[in-house]
């Protein structure tokens, strides 16, 4: 024994153990004893409550949601318009951060001037506050009976009306899956090393894969049309309110646009980042062999300027996943907002939370999972962009 314990490597793996022991010891009597407080307070713990029926309705969902579903399916939902306010706000933010890097790192003095101000004045201001103000832009639009119209999209002060299919809620899903795969699939199979054709003639392929995609959307709405309906639902006005179609509650475009503002600050500096990481050499070089601006930028300046933003970028689309919190703020329905409103209701304080804790790091982990793959995938060996 005393031979063992002179060994360095069997005393540090006594030292994990005991720290590990430690540990689950602290944890494990910590539950115990949380679980008896709420035992003598009367609160049942355990996730059984998930199958009761919440006996309260939510303002916006993009799926069928009653009074009498059960929590789970709230939380659900709160995960659905979590991820949909998130897309929306990351490609906006995006957009915006795309075009406010770019000129920033433009030779026009004005367009430097433009970006640089922009990325000054939003991002020096707290998200919450911008999202409070345009909160209370939507929501002092004109009145449903002078609603805006806009090509069948009314706009009010109860929010955007937009015409919507008449599908059942599984067809709504496929749809959107069969559009998404219409928009992955031809750059999929573009860049596949799994077909024997060059790149070069790979079109027929990828357009085959979008009318497959789009036959697929069609038959989704075919079949899954509610009877005796029209199968485009258009808003209209009915009396004092308007009726039909999707609408997208103030909540929800107060937010969007407040991320999407306050996020392309952050984007576009990253963009700016990324392109003044090009090393001038692979410019000049570019240059000397007679490619035009355009092919510069788009087969040099570009790829390199993406491979040294991406995993910035990765951290701030994580970032901004986790600012879907602030629907709160102006009462939409997200992950955050159903998870306190389980709370209220239920009691289920440590359950909740933990439910609301897994959510979002399955979120967040799997999206930095992905841009961590696209990383490795397009890495660069070595120090490739320096000057």
């Amino acid at each position: 024994m005393e031979r063992l314990l002179r060994n360095q490597k069997v005393r540090n793996a006594l030292l994990q153990i005991v720290f590990v022991g430690v540990l689950a010891f602290i944890v494990i009597g910590g539950g115990l004893v949380a679980r008896q407080n709420l035992v003598d307070q009367g609160i049942v713990s355990g996730f059984d409550f998930l199958f009761k029926s919440t006996g309260w309705d939510v303002n916006f969902s993009l799926l069928p949601v009653t009074a009498s579903d059960p929590y789970w399916w709230f939380f659900f939902n709160g995960i659905i318009n979590t991820l949909f306010l998130g897309s929306f706000g990351l490609l906006l933010a995006t957009l915006i951060g795309a075009v406010v890097g770019l000129a920033r790192t433009s030779s026009n003095e004005l367009a430097q001037l433009l970006g640089r101000s922009y990325v000054d004045f939003f991002r020096n201001i707290p998200l919450i506050l911008q999202v409070i103000f345009w909160y209370a832009v939507f929501t002092r639009l004109p009145p449903p009976r002078a609603a805006i119209d806009a090509g069948g999209f009314l706009l009010s002060n109860r929010g955007l009306y937009a015409p919507f299919p008449n599908v059942s809620a599984p067809a709504t899903l496929v749809v959107a899956a069969a559009i998404i795969a219409a928009i992955v699939l031809p750059i999929w199979l573009g860049k596949t090393e799994h077909l024997d054709r060059p790149r070069d003639r790979r079109l027929p392929f990828q357009l085959g894969g979008v009318a497959i995609a789009l036959l697929c959307a069609f038959a989704a709405l075919w079949v899954g049309r509610l009877p005796d309906l029209p199968l485009l639902d258009i808003p209209r006005l009915q009396g004092l309110n308007l009726r039909g179609g999707l609408r997208i509650p103030p909540e929800f475009m107060a937010l969007v646009v407040g991320m999407a503002i306050y996020g392309g600050a952050y984007i576009g500096e990253i963009v700016r980042g990324g392109f003044k990481a090009v090393g001038r050499g692979q410019v000049e070089a570019a240059q000397s062999l007679g490619l035009s601006p355009w092919r510069i930028f788009s087969r040099v300046r570009l790829p390199l300027a993406l491979r040294a933003m991406l995993p910035i970028l990765a951290n701030q689309y994580v970032w901004l996943i986790k600012a879907t919190t602030m629907g709160i703020v102006v009462g939409f329905t997200d992950f955050f907002m159903i998870t306190a409103l389980t709370i209220n209701h239920s009691g289920q304080t440590l359950e909740a939370i933990f439910i609301l804790m897994a959510g979002f790091l399955t979120i967040n982990l799997s999206l930095a999972a992905v841009f961590n793959r696209i990383n490795r995938a397009i890495a660069l060996k070595g120090n490739q962009l320096r000057a």
